[in-house]
């Protein structure tokens, strides 16, 4: 079987691990030419707790804005948004800045030598709304949760999960054991788990990330705190407000 030349590469520009399996990803496709069509998902959406506003019920809602904006840029370039996740998705995970404050990305666009009103022009067209949404439901539609969620020959799969993204041939190793993996429609999961040690150093990873996020983690309805030591879970993330008074 030849080696599949697309991948659907659907994202949330909040989430730490989705940046570091795109910056795999983006090497995969230096190395042989693959092309990336990226695609939303949104986090906002999937662990929204009952009650509270759906992510396109606000006027402004963080990782879900910023996918408006990609929407918007991706209507006339498909590189464009490339180069706005790379951009906006190293000012969170890398630099700590905070590319979910609108001036912020107005000034990343800015950088890009994009036209900074794209950031208002996205949030006052609602069919930018539909893109976000659709895509993500494609996820959904698939049984996916989270990201990084990858469609490669129709076939959905959640990861590669990393924090140490290969480059060059270790990149395409790694990609042709992903490759390798939709061959078998029938093996469903294979995970190591993580040690105490892994996760002092997906923590560390993920420090710029956590000093400037404007938000709490929630795993699949549980609220998670990072710390020195690694992470735990705090509770129930719909008791967050209660347990912060």
């Amino acid at each position: 079987m030849s080696q599949p030349t697309t991948v659907d590469f659907h994202f949330d520009v909040l989430c730490p691990y989705a940046y570091q399996t795109s910056k795999w990803i983006r090497s995969v496709r230096d190395e042989v030419g693959l092309d990336i069509h990226w695609r939303f998902f949104s986090l906002e959406e999937v662990n929204r707790i009952e009650g509270k506003k759906h992510p396109w019920e606000r006027p402004w809602s963080y990782g879900w804005s910023m996918m408006r904006i990609g929407a918007m840029l991706r209507r006339t370039s498909m590189d464009d948004l490339d180069r706005w996740y790379e951009r906006a998705g190293r000012a969170l995970h890398e630099d700590g800045h905070k590319p979910h404050e609108p001036d912020v990305a107005r000034h990343l666009l800015d950088e890009l030598g994009l036209d900074p009103g794209l950031v208002d022009a996205a949030i006052d067209d609602p069919t930018t709304h539909d893109e976000v949404r659709a895509e993500h439901e494609r996820v959904i539609d698939a049984g996916g949760y989270g990201v990084p969620t990858m469609f490669i020959r129709g076939e959905c799969l959640f990861g590669p999960v990393l924090i140490d993204p290969p480059t060059g041939d270790a990149a395409v190793r790694l990609w042709n054991a992903v490759e390798t993996w939709v061959e078998f429609p029938h093996v469903y999961e294979l995970q190591r788990p993580k040690t105490p040690a892994d996760e002092q150093a997906i923590t560390a990873t993920f420090r710029p990330y956590l000093e400037a996020r404007d938000w709490i983690s929630i795993n699949r309805g549980k609220e998670v705190a990072f710390t020195e030591d690694g992470f735990s879970v705090v509770g129930d993330a719909a008791d967050h407000g209660t347990r912060n008074r």
